[in-house]
């Protein structure tokens, strides 16, 4: 990462001089970027503003779909410049992506997958949340529906970064990094355009600083709970692991002064961000809660009790995984958590014996439903949905 000088602080940003203490140079870098979008996939939404959503969709569809420069300039010589121009860069990659060096992430990824999930849905993403990019997305409304949507979609995208081929130019894990990338500048769009938003106040929505964050959480936090959790993996698999997600968030648009280059320099960012950051406000304890919620109805529990006894035991995994203090702030119910990871470790070892001496048995525990919610996160036969959301607010936009 490079460092850029911090000027016009958005003003909910007070612990900034408190992260400044820590690490005045990411500190600062990190307030930069709270004034920066994506100025290329922004430019696109931009210029396909006056299009129709069935329009905009087809030449996305077009444009991640066709591999070949000339084909594709051929397919869409009618299509905004700004859309033709963004395709452009992304056929030449930069000089660090290495897909061949993803296979020991992607054996890791499939060894661990039960527990890549628990310790997704439990630590990561909530952290992810934790900053004021809830805000942008709390906007949105339809809390609950939301939830199970997020949880859906972010589960679906990192299963595809971490199939064979994902990250290359025709995988799925390669487009889905894409749409994400065209849903938050959509995103973007329509809360300036709004009232909603008090750019002085709170920075750019989805700003660079949240994504360069949520990339850092993802990575890096993600393989720390994996470790809480019981999972094994070497040192080639962890290193792997990483790059596998800065390519990734190379492709959602973070830009590469920000964008973490190993673990290490991923930790430092997700520390001095999270100091950045105010308390955790209202929208991010609203979407914390939501997304735990919201794990039991991913996997089709729609009994009352089961549903609040499986959202009981997340509550308690995620809180000795995220730790008492982030807990507290997002309201979380009251729990001990001395003897949980243990107790969690002990459920996985005591699952893997009984699934390969009763490869057919069907269990019914909170481990188990937990820990199943890749396996529920559903994958459309339609194929990847290029459609944006065409309003800001939920319960009028179209479905995409």
């Amino acid at each position: 990462m490079k460092t850029a000088e911090a000027k016009n602080i958005p003003s909910c940003y007070i612990p900034y001089a408190r992260a400044s203490a820590l690490d005045p140079e990411i500190a600062a870098n990190y307030i930069a970027h709270t004034h920066i979008g994506d100025p290329d996939a922004d430019a696109v939404i931009e210029q396909m503003a006056s299009l129709d959503g069935g329009t905009s969709a087809r030449l996305l569809r077009l444009g991640l779909n066709t591999e070949d420069p000339g084909e594709r300039e051929q397919v869409l010589r009618d299509a905004p410049s700004a859309l033709r121009n963004f395709l452009r860069k992304l056929d030449t990659p930069p000089d660090w992506v290495d897909t061949s060096a993803y296979m020991p992430g992607i054996r890791m990824f499939h060894r661990n997958s039960r527990l890549v999930l628990g310790a997704f849905v439990g630590g990561t993403l909530i952290e992810g949340f934790s900053t004021n990019i809830s805000k942008s997305f709390l906007t949105t409304g339809r809390l609950r529906e939301y939830g199970v949507r997020r949880l859906r979609q972010n589960n679906r995208h990192m299963i595809e970064l971490f199939m064979p081929g994902g990250m290359e130019r025709s995988g799925d894990g390669w487009k889905l990094s894409i749409r994400v990338r065209l849903v938050h500048a959509q995103i973007r769009y329509l809360l300036k355009k709004s009232e909603e938003w008090n750019i002085e106040e709170l920075g750019v929505p989805i700003s660079a600083a949240h994504m360069g964050f949520s990339a850092a959480a993802f990575s890096a936090r993600l393989l720390k709970h994996l470790e809480s959790l019981g999972a094994e993996f070497n040192e080639e698999e962890r290193k792997s692991f990483m790059k596998v997600w800065r390519h990734s968030g190379f492709l959602m648009g973070v830009p590469e002064a920000i964008l973490f280059r190993d673990e290490e320099e991923a930790l430092r960012l997700f520390d001095v961000g999270r100091m950045c950051e105010p308390t955790s406000e209202p929208e991010s304890i609203a979407m914390a809660n939501s997304l735990i919620n919201s794990a039991p109805l991913v996997i089709g529990i729609t009994d009352t009790s089961a549903r609040y006894a499986l959202a009981k035991y997340v509550y308690r995994v995620s809180r000795a995984l995220i730790g008492n203090t982030l807990a507290d702030e997002l309201k979380y119910p009251a729990n001990q958590t001395f003897g949980v990871l243990q107790w969690f470790r002990l459920q996985s070892r005591y699952s893997q014996m009984m699934n390969r001496l009763f490869p057919k048995r069907n269990r019914d525990n909170n481990f188990s439903q937990f820990t199943s919610l890749l396996e529920a996160s559903a994958f459309d036969a339609a194929g990847i949905s290029y459609r944006l959301p065409d309003n800001l607010y939920a319960e009028e936009s179209q479905e995409w």
